[in-house]
């Protein structure tokens, strides 16, 4: 099964991944992607022990895209190391089983009966839209490998309506042309996984699916409904053409291979999730959003960091002979559904080792 080959569904990089205005992402996307590979910056940090440990930030974007910018130095640290490890295990059926459960409603219930009229109205008419649009999204490369619109859409989007809304809210924001055309090619992360799996090398992860799952799950009633409407209301306004996103895909992908993040996602602190904050909303809706996204920073960046470097940390005192290469996001986002129809959630996870915790 590949586990995205959505860009795992990338990935979901949902547009609203940055909070940099289109005018200073673009301006900060010139650097040379021409220089010798040992002179790109790299996102790879040592702890210095011995044997040393490492910790690595991917991207969820296809590998293909970023491993020749990727210095050697990472790729040593990566065949050296004896133990690696993810943030979930993604090679694990029990780990698509559960988060496919997780986004799941209670038995018996659909999503028509629990979305207000219009919005459901609104979901399925755009659904419908994407799923004319697909076959024109797709590639060439993509259908040589056997893959096709009307399985892929069934994928991504099949049992639509039993999904508790909020997974079908980042359903919808992974459903552009954009992230159609990456699928196919795992994610950086799965093939550093699968590398690991030919390597023979030990691996694991330090996260349990239900502390990536549950969080999404905790909104309540009215956020999750505000959220949906909001998207809804963006792709709306994307097929109608008066909306343009701040930036792209492509744009986030270059400044990885540039190595010059730091400036554009780390030094914004930014949210799994869209962000919801807007200018333009009435005051009660804008309270809405600052909830959502004070709730997402805590859950699932706060939090989730401290946890995972506890894990983190224990590990390293419980094998102290041993090498570690820790594989965790550096750019926060969704992994999307993949060909199974399964959400993958990762967030950043860099934050605790910039701290000098280790």
């Amino acid at each position: 099964m590949m586990l995205f080959t959505w860009a795992l569904l990338v990935h979901v990089l949902f547009v609203w991944l940055v909070r940099a205005s289109p005018k200073n992402l673009r301006d900060t996307a010139s650097c040379e992607l021409n220089k010798k590979q040992s002179e790109l910056n790299s996102f790879l940090w040592t702890i210095k022990r011995d044997p040393p440990s490492y910790f690595f930030g991917t991207i969820h974007v296809p590998y293909t895209r970023v491993w020749d910018f990727i210095p050697e130095n990472s790729k040593k640290a990566f065949h050296e190391s004896n133990i690696v490890y993810f943030e979930l295990d993604l090679t694990d059926p029990y780990t698509i089983s559960a988060l496919t459960s997780c986004q799941l409603l209670p038995q018996g219930e659909n999503l028509q009966d629990v979305l207000p009229k219009d919005i459901y109205r609104r979901l399925k008419r755009h659904l419908e839209y994407v799923k004319l649009m697909m076959p024109s999204w797709m590639t060439p490369d993509q259908r040589g490998k056997g893959l096709y619109a009307d399985y892929l859409f069934n994928a991504i989007a099949g049992n639509w309506e039993r999904k508790r809304p909020v997974w079908v809210m980042l359903m919808v924001n992974s459903l552009t042309e954009a992230d159609i055309k990456t699928r196919g090619v795992p994610v950086l992360d799965l093939y550093l996984a699968q590398e690991a799996e030919r390597m023979r090398k030990r691996t694991g992860a330090v996260e349990k699916v239900e502390e990536q799952c549950h969080p999404l799950n905790g909104l309540n009633f009215s956020q999750v409904i505000f959220a949906l409407n909001q998207t809804l209301l963006q792709q709306e306004s994307l097929r109608a053409g008066s909306l343009q996103v701040p930036y792209t895909t492509e744009d986030l992908i270059k400044h990885y291979n540039c190595g010059d993040l730091n400036s554009i996602i780390f030094n914004h602190d930014t949210s799994q999730v869209p962000n919801f904050n807007n200018v333009t909303l009435p005051p009660s809706e804008q309270t809405t959003a600052q909830e959502i996204d004070s709730y997402f920073r805590q859950e699932l960046i706060y939090k989730r960091n401290e946890r995972m470097g506890r894990r983190v940390k224990a590990l390293l005192e419980e094998h102290p002979d041993k090498s570690f290469f820790f594989a965790f996001g550096a750019v926060i986002g969704f992994l999307g559904p993949d060909t199974s129809g399964t959400f993958v959630l990762f967030a950043s996870t860099m934050a605790f080792c910039r701290i000098g915790g280790f």
